[in-house]
């Protein structure tokens, strides 16, 4: 993620924020420049950048939900992200308003991600029925089986279901499902790798590829699954990124993108954050960019890849310092890598052809 800073006082700004804590001013993301505004709207100051009038998403009022800015000239009252997601929960219930703001966070750092990565077009998200959407659903209270959301794809359709933005029920099926990892940002990532498959392999020359590389997805989808619940692969270290990645060459394909996602972003935050390691050995994990990274901008994959490496060893030693569990909870087996170099591969080669 590309860093950002207060237009009035220069203050480190996340995505996420919505307030300069340094001058107080708010602060509205305009995501066709990628920049993160502030104004005095208590003053009645006009929200604009660059001679272009903008105004907050409707969901900036009443629950805080959005910080992202809508073009004064766009009909629609929906930011780039906002206008994606079709079904929210019932905001009747308390706590699923904190879920929903938390989801369509998770959901605002992805569609920045694939748009800077340039597989997903501004043209596209402002189309009048974008063929990706999302609805965010919660279980019925009290109900199992039919009353029970089930977070998936359906032909560009992503359900996610909200507990999955409660931290405590989050951690509950995590640990149950014997997961290292699993956050609101990594759903989103694994969801949209479905609809990429969709788009990128599916229709496409690459799909003979795709099999050699994760496998035939014409297997029994349902009956993978089940064998896979029942008794999970005993080696899929040896061959997958995740447990869940054994379960069917679709999950692995879904797994293993949510995974270069992460890479992207992590490795584009080091750089513009200035992160520079200077090993005193030459064996040493070291992180020296000596060249621009963006993801628009990714590089060769074996030189990304090796930064990938020595950034995630300086991150659990981070968080191991802190008393908290490996920030990156996973070893890259070479099948995996293999595998995550036909992503980059794949990527590359869409955003190419401007699909």
């Amino acid at each position: 993620m590309k860093r950002f800073h207060c237009t009035r006082c220069g203050l480190v700004l996340a995505l996420e924020n919505d307030l300069c804590t340094s001058c107080g001013l708010r602060l509205t993301f305009i995501p066709d420049v990628q920049k993160m505004v502030s104004w005095d709207q208590a003053a009645g100051d006009p929200l604009e950048f660059d001679g272009k009038a903008y105004r907050p998403c409707v969901n900036a009022l009443p629950h805080a939900v959005c910080n992202w800015a809508v073009a004064q000239d766009d009909p629609s009252e929906f930011c780039l992200s906002c206008r994606l997601t079709v079904v929210i929960p019932d905001l009747g219930l308390p706590q699923n308003v904190e879920r929903w703001r938390r989801l369509e966070i998770g959901k605002r750092r992805l569609v920045i991600g694939l748009m800077s990565l340039g597989v997903l077009t501004r043209e596209e998200l402002m189309a009048e029925e974008p063929s990706m959407r999302f609805q965010f659903l919660a279980d019925t209270p009290g109900h199992r089986g039919p009353g029970t959301v089930l977070t998936g794809h359906d032909q560009g359709l992503i359900t996610i279901n909200v507990a999955e933005a409660d931290d405590a029920e989050r951690e509950r099926r995590r640990v149950e499902l014997k997961e290292p990892y699993r956050t609101v940002v990594g759903h989103l990532r694994h969801e949209v790798g479905h609809y990429y498959w969709d788009q990128m392999i599916g229709p496409t020359r690459r799909l003979a590829q795709f099999r050699d590389v994760f496998g035939d997805e014409r297997a029994d989808y349902a009956k993978a699954l089940e064998v896979h619940y029942r008794e999970p692969r005993a080696d899929w270290r040896a061959h997958f990124v995740s447990v869940y990645a054994s379960a069917h060459p679709w999950e692995d394909w879904a797994e293993t993108w949510a995974h270069y996602l992460h890479m992207i972003d992590s490795l584009e935050t080091a750089y513009e954050s200035g992160l520079w390691i200077n090993p005193r050995r030459g064996s040493d994990p070291h992180f020296a960019p000596k060249r621009p990274f963006s993801a628009n901008h990714v590089g060769p994959f074996p030189r990304m890849i090796a930064r990938w490496m020595s950034l995630t060893y300086i991150l659990n030693d981070f968080n191991r310092g802190l008393g908290l569990q490996d920030a990156y909870p996973f070893v890259l087996s070479d099948d995996v890598i293999g595998k995550l170099e036909f992503v980059h591969e794949t990527v590359a080669g869409y955003r190419r052809k401007g699909r």
